[in-house]
């Protein structure tokens, strides 16, 4: 299978330590181009295919939302992004509308939230191509289309079928996928649980494309990513004038989703005011656009995502109970990597053939040789860690261990020190009392998180369970995880 060419983002920002950090947090996925200003930026427009541009609001000179109407004027296929620590209400529709901003992302960023919209920014900048493409080839031969279409329709179901979430013959993943394949056929509503990074998108779009909705659009939001006047935007789009800046319609979320499915990742952000809007909206199977004299019907399946323990949220009133059943009308819990090491040496071999595919087209002639493997030191060692970080952490150690191995034989002296720590603590805890070096504090910090990290299997990652079974508090035990480094706090 060939592997996709990075697309290229430009980020313009003229404070340099956030223009450092965030190049390198594109630069694993995307080919990452730089700019201190809005001028320089368009120098780099005019002489780089620049796919995607993420701009800071807040510049010196020219600001993003004029730089970034520069751009759609002369690159107009650029998917184009703001980025800003501000909510001012009248910069934010302005740029949705003048400017034909895709996303608005808030600052401070979350490196895997940033990470997650410039994929989906990536995504929609290929839909456009093919959408483009396809409508020539419509004009020039509409039975071929029809074939090719079908013929894309069967490779996309594949892609994101049940067979994306890599697990063994014993993994917990197993009966997950069992049943969420049995109810994917079913109008019910959704809920996928889990910490970050745990595939519960994965999940989504195999119901999705299992469902007889499948044909229709899979429609994804990050409620914890904007503002809630920015989401109801979003979501139920507005009418031209409902703000200062709304120079022109914008059809919503829910609307471009009718028939198919809307994935609401991260719902236990959204605010108890937002809950009651979204609740009225699944109620009547209708949303009101902002600024808009009638409602408008929508045929949608929601499927709705968080980390959050979502029960304990609406035991102490942070999330609305009848929100809750609405969404929950079946429930699936995403295990994390340390709830199934039986499946890491599968998903690490799934990371080494990519590698491998992508090795074959790069600068270093049989750099990600197809031979290449872990020892089974190694992989005792990253089946014994914890992962608070999932996939997207094995996925670095992987990179890690590849970049900095020689030969096809790679040992656990490449990993990090905190998984070759982690992973010896766990796999034998009395070395961590009998060990020379390191302090006592380091010593019993290690055996703390054994002991946490095997509550958090035993109950399946519900950290109000966990509390209770340790005599902590919910606060306190959230203050351990983020201490020890045990995966999501919240």
């Amino acid at each position: 299978m060939k592997a996709r060419t990075p697309l290229t983002v430009l980020v313009v920002d003229d404070e340099l330590r956030s223009l450092e950090a965030l190049r390198r947090t594109l630069e694993e996925d995307f080919t990452v181009l730089t700019a201190p200003s809005a001028e320089e930026g368009e120098l780099i427009m005019g002489r780089e295919f620049v796919h995607i541009v993420l701009s800071d609001q807040r510049m010196p000179g020219t600001q993003g939302v004029e730089f970034l109407r520069r751009v759609r004027s002369q690159w107009p296929e650029t998917v184009r992004l703001i980025l800003s620590g501000y909510t001012d209400a009248e910069d934010i529709i302005s740029g949705i509308n003048d400017a034909g901003i895709w996303q608005y992302l808030l600052k401070p960023w979350h490196p895997e939230q940033l990470l997650l919209t410039l994929k989906s920014a990536a995504e929609l900048w290929r839909l456009q191509q093919e959408n483009q493409r396809l409508s020539l080839e419509l004009r020039d031969s509409p039975d071929q289309l029809v074939k090719r279409v079908a013929g894309r329709r069967s490779k996309v179901r594949a892609q994101f079928g049940f067979d994306r979430l890599t697990r063994a013959a014993d993994s917990p993943l197993n009966a997950i996928c069992a049943l969420a394949q049995k109810i994917a056929g079913h109008e019910l509503s959704v809920l996928v649980t889990g910490e970050s990074g745990t595939g519960k998108e994965l999940l989504a779009r195999a119901i999705h494309y299992a469902s007889e909705r499948a044909e229709r659009p899979f429609v994804v939001e990050n409620c914890g990513a904007m503002p809630d006047t920015l989401l109801e935007a979003e979501l139920f789009g507005h009418k031209r004038g409902a703000y200062t800046g709304a120079h022109e319609d914008r059809i919503g979320l829910f609307q471009q989703a009718d028939g198919g499915t809307l994935f609401l990742d991260e719902i236990g952000d959204t605010s108890p005011a937002f809950q009651v809007k979204l609740l009225r909206a699944l109620q009547e199977g209708e949303v009101r656009p902002v600024g808009s004299p009638r409602p408008v019907s929508v045929d949608v399946r929601i499927i709705a995502a968080t980390n959050r323990d979502l029960e304990a949220d609406v035991a102490s009133g942070r999330f609305r109970q009848d929100l809750y059943y609405r969404i929950a009308g079946i429930t699936f819990y995403m295990p994390s990597l340390r709830e199934r090491p039986q499946d890491i040496p599968l998903i690490v071999a799934s990371m080494f053939k990519e590698s491998a595919l992508a090795g074959s087209r790069s600068d270093v002639p049989g750099r990600q040789s197809p031979g290449r493997r872990f020892s089974d030191a190694a992989m005792q060692c990253l089946v014994a860690h914890h992962w608070p970080g999932n996939v997207r952490e094995l996925q670095n150690e992987v990179l890690r261990a590849l970049a900095l191995g020689e030969g096809e034989l790679l040992d656990s002296e490449l990993f990090s020190p905190r998984v070759r720590q982690s992973a010896s603590a766990l796999r034998n805890p009395s070395a961590v009392l009998d060990a020379e070096g390191g302090t006592l504090k380091d010593r019993l910090d290690q055996v703390e998180a054994q002991v946490i990290g095997e509550a958090l299997r035993r109950h399946r990652g519900n950290k109000t369970r966990v509390a209770e079974d340790l005599g902590l508090t919910r606060v306190g035990l959230r203050m351990k995880l983020t201490r020890l480094g045990l995966g999501d706090s919240q």
